[in-house]
């Protein structure tokens, strides 16, 4: 069992909406841990002393509930469990494994009776089909594997140097660190959680039939973590292998995995002009072990690998993610939450002054006063220069910003 206390810091955007008139909606790739935080939010709600029977709790992947396939059957089972004059409290965890499950959950809801929390790993199925019947009337939140500072509650805080390299190797899937697996153990885990997520969250719910080709659109994104390409790039990668692919196939089977949280697009923004651009976008993953555990572990990885843990921090924490163009120059990230814009460049190593001038120009093009940063895994070099501050990477993600 994951260590359900270690997840306080996903649930926070959650709990103040207890008892408020919205379904509450959780989203996330397979295991990120989202069955965990029904878990803690059950029992927070018994230190309010809300009672074991006002909590419905099931579990669609749980043999138990296996005949609980069918909206009638689903619905008649949860109805024959609220016979008291009471308020209940409802979780349905990985929902779309029952058809037609949005009419339970409308039906559920305009009983008044009933706080009712859901949990899916496709964003296409809890977002369009919810909206069909109960539109404004829920709120959604993304779960995401463990961050840094939720991996170090997990495993122990030795030096943030160590646990940080620690946490590259692990990645953040909350299974692979509930115990002290090898690293070929890990990497068996993670892979048939990337197997399972492709064949039930990708192939079945988009009925794709062309796998191989699905697998290998899925391992280019892998290959190419943090460069800029387009569909057509794809589309020419696969004719320089000898073998024509149709341009909205690929956008097709992109958007299949980015629906099961598999890759994350992240557009580029023109700075100066203001404006998202159409033409070319960075790739990342739903956890960056998933590249190590299909693709191997290479060291030519690494630069996307810290930017894909920059990035999911970033949107961690309420950030629109872009990456950032000006004139001829590419910014790694700019975010921006309300009022609020960060700007950050990642790189490995600061191992030279041509690597320093590379990495800190483009920061200085931009003459407004929003906070800017080199991340690296320089652990020893934290200088300011032009007011743009280099960071630790281990120290920046556990900081406030």
């Amino acid at each position: 069992m994951e260590n359900l206390f270690s997840r306080a810091g996903s649930i926070k955007q959650i709990e103040p909406f207890i008892d408020k008139p919205f379904i509450k909606v959780i989203t996330g790739i397979r295991r990120s841990g989202k069955s965990s935080i029904l878990l803690l939010l059950a029992e927070r709600l018994k230190k309010r002393r809300v009672s074991e029977k006002q909590i419905i709790f099931i579990n669609f992947e749980n043999m138990e509930y296996a005949e609980l396939n069918t909206d009638k059957k689903l619905y008649e089972f949860v109805k024959a469990k609220m016979k008291m004059k009471m308020k209940y409290y409802i979780f349905l965890d990985e929902i779309q494994e029952v058809q037609n499950w949005e009419k339970v959950v409308n039906s559920l809801f305009q009983g008044k009776n009933a706080d009712i929390y859901i949990t899916g790993s496709n964003s296409k199925l809890l977002s369009s089909e919810l909206s069909t019947y109960i539109t404004g009337r829920y709120v959604e939140f993304q779960i995401k594997p463990l961050s840094f500072a939720e991996f170090r509650e997990f495993n122990g805080k030795t030096s943030v140097e160590e646990d940080f390299k620690s946490y590259l190797r692990k990645g953040g899937f909350p299974v692979v660190n509930v115990y002290p697996y090898s690293e070929t153990e890990r990497d068996k885990i993670i892979q048939d959680i990337y197997n399972s997520v492709i064949l039930r969250d990708v192939i079945q719910r988009n009925n794709i039939r062309n796998v191989e080709l699905l697998d290998r659109i899925s391992k280019f994104i892998f290959d190419n973590l943090g460069n800029l390409f387009s569909a057509k790039k794809i589309a020419d990668y696969f004719k320089s292998q000898n073998r024509s692919v149709d341009v909205e196939t690929i956008y097709n089977y992109l958007n299949a995995l980015e629906q099961a949280f598999v890759i994350k697009k992240i557009p580029r923004f023109d700075i100066k002009g203001k404006e998202i651009l159409k033409t070319q976008e960075k790739y990342f993953v739903g956890d960056h072990s998933l590249v190590y555990s299909i693709m191997g572990h290479k060291d030519r990885f690494i630069s996307g690998v810290l930017e894909n843990v920059v990035m999911q921090e970033m949107e961690r924490r309420g950030y629109k993610v872009f990456v950032g163009k000006l004139n001829g120059s590419e910014i790694d990230f700019v975010g921006e939450k309300r009022n609020r814009k960060i700007y950050l460049q990642v790189c490995y190593q600061l191992s030279s002054k041509d690597t320093i001038d590379r990495e800190f120009s483009p920061l200085e093009l931009i003459k407004d006063n929003h906070a800017k940063f080199v991340i690296s895994m320089d652990s020893f070099f934290k200088d300011n220069i032009n007011g743009i501050e280099h960071k630790f990477i281990g120290d920046f993600l556990l900081e406030t910003w």
